[in-house]
């Protein structure tokens, strides 16, 4: 037997930084966490920061250019003018949940240069752990919140809908029941799709499923083949691969492919690329190292006399990390390699995180609200996190009473949709990463859409299938580089378009781009 629970505000699918926030700002939520809060989740892994108009030097307007410049002609500008008029407050507003952010002596903000930025703008916490330390505020505040209710050990087996096609509530695995829940609203805040690929710096669980479960119930998808590639994974054979945080970068590290002899230190590179060398956009520098690296030349991250001995204070999480390789960065070159970090595209929404679906929402990383463009300016992922996801909660909040009549297609309804295989994901992963990674074309993704094709008789409408199929469908559509998306057939830029589509318009789109 299904339990069946009737909860009397939204149900919030994910415990991360957007997920919380929704629910601190709904005031009443349920939220659903596959892993204990805080381990399973990207925002408790992020090194950087969070970007803001902090100082008197900055502004909104100046974060604004910057971030639209960085999104290459896809951000939406009335979304990215709200990010950065509340992202401020945001920032405080953390901070006096108890988020320890580093502080000059007179109490104003310690704010580092990331690429792409113009201003030093990143508030961020001991060097490179401010996703930890905001995380660990946040979810101490959600915990001490008695209408906040959390079950943790839940996963979203399928979204309820009723005959309409509005999202009434979630099927939802907790501790091994199937439970079905009715609620006013659901935010999905579910994370991206890293775990999709075989190199990602994400929890490798996060593989798309948000994604997958609203394009199943008829949800429009935003940019699904715009992903994010973090230059500077660290290149130790971990799964999923720690990060080498863009602050380095900052601080001056530099980037260089092999010595020929140990007595040298490589070549410095980036010059051969971009003007602004290490500080280019991140889709620049990902295809700079991809290219290094393919012609057997290798890359690596030079930090030695930029942070040298104060590795273990400034960066104590790389530095544990390569250190758990036999790697010193105090005084030897760093392993990189480029990773799955972002997804920009993601369930299509408006400012107050509304879907197209009534009665779905969606925030964070999951969520396009059009911030993020074709290319995510760094450190606008916690920012977006945060503004967004508390406008999904307040907005959600607003929703009627649960609905209690009869569901769409019950009992189909409440039969959880299809896992994929450990076996079968594994080898989805690496044909996602050699065929829709940081360099693509139209042969290699016509392969990979045909390998795709094929799970789906054999598993079923399985949501992690359904995401990568989102994905590779539309950059095969894309015949254009753009941002994240590279085709190596299609190098030139085209018009500035953004994708919108649904599981049932996406085919028509790969038959269009085909002809």
């Amino acid at each position: 037997m299904i339990q069946r629970i009737t909860f009397d505000g939204p149900v919030v699918l994910g415990a991360g930084l957007a997920g919380l926030s929704a629910a601190l700002a709904a005031k009443m939520a349920l939220v659903l966490s596959p892993t204990p809060l805080a381990t399973g989740c990207s925002s408790a892994w992020a090194q950087g920061g969070m970007a803001a108009a902090l100082s008197g030097e900055d502004s909104p307007e100046l974060h604004a250019a910057d971030t639209i410049a960085a999104g290459a002609g896809l951000c939406d500008p009335k979304a990215v003018d709200l990010l950065t008029r509340e992202g401020p407050q945001a920032v405080r507003d953390l901070a006096a949940l108890g988020a320890p952010f580093d502080r000059k002596p007179d109490s104003s903000f310690v704010l580092s240069l990331e690429a792409a930025h113009a201003k030093a703008r990143v508030a961020r916490v001991g060097g490179d752990g401010a996703g930890a330390a905001i995380m660990a505020a946040v979810i101490a505040t959600v915990r001490a919140t008695p209408s906040i209710e959390i079950r943790e050990h839940a996963r979203a087996r399928r979204l309820l809908q009723d005959a309409t096609g509005r999202v009434v509530g979630v099927l939802a695995e907790i501790d091994g029941a199937l439970v079905e829940i009715r609620s006013t609203a659901v935010i999905l805040a579910t994370g991206g799709v890293g775990g999709l690929y075989a190199v990602t710096t994400t929890p490798a669980e996060v593989r798309g499923e948000g994604l997958g479960l609203a394009a199943l119930a008829g949800a429009t998808i935003a940019d699904p083949e715009f992903v994010q590639f973090h230059p500077t994974a660290i290149d130790i054979g971990r799964d999923p691969a720690p990060l080498a945080t863009e602050a380095l970068r900052g601080e001056g590290a530099i980037l260089r492919n092999a010595p020929l002899s140990k007595d040298e230190d490589g070549r410095a590179f980036m010059a051969d690329y971009h003007p602004a060398k290490e500080l280019a956009p991140r889709d620049v520098v990902a295809r700079a190292i991809h290219a290094e690296r393919a012609a057997g030349r290798g890359a690596f991250l030079d930090a030695t006399q930029a942070v040298g001995a104060h590795f273990p204070h400034e960066f104590p999480a790389v530095f544990e990390a390569c250190q758990s390789a036999g790697v010193d960065p105090r005084r030897e070159m760093i392993p990189v390699v480029p990773a799955v970090h972002y997804h920009m595209g993601g369930v299509a929404t408006d400012l107050d995180g509304r879907a197209s679906l009534p009665g779905l929402y969606a925030a964070g990383e999951c969520a396009s609200t059009g911030v993020q463009g074709a290319n995510r300016l760094a450190s606008n992922s916690l920012l977006e996190a945060a503004v967004f996801g508390a406008r999904a909660g307040r907005a959600a909040a607003a929703e009627g009473q649960p609905y209690t009549g009869n569901l769409a297609g019950e009992p189909v309804s409440l039969e959880p949709l299809p896992d994929l295989p450990e076996a079968a994901l594994q080898t989805l992963r690496k044909a996602m990463s050699r065929d829709a990674g940081v360099i693509r074309d139209a042969a290699g993704l016509t392969r990979l859409l045909a390998q795709i094709e094929a799970l789906e008789p054999a598993y079923g409408p399985c949501p992690t299938v359904v995401a990568a199929r989102l994905i590779v469908e539309a950059a095969l559509a894309r015949q254009e580089s753009r941002g994240g998306h590279y085709r190596v057939d299609f190098p030139a830029t085209a018009e500035p378009v953004r994708t919108f589509v649904t599981l049932e318009s996406a085919d028509a789109a790969v038959r269009y781009a085909a002809e």
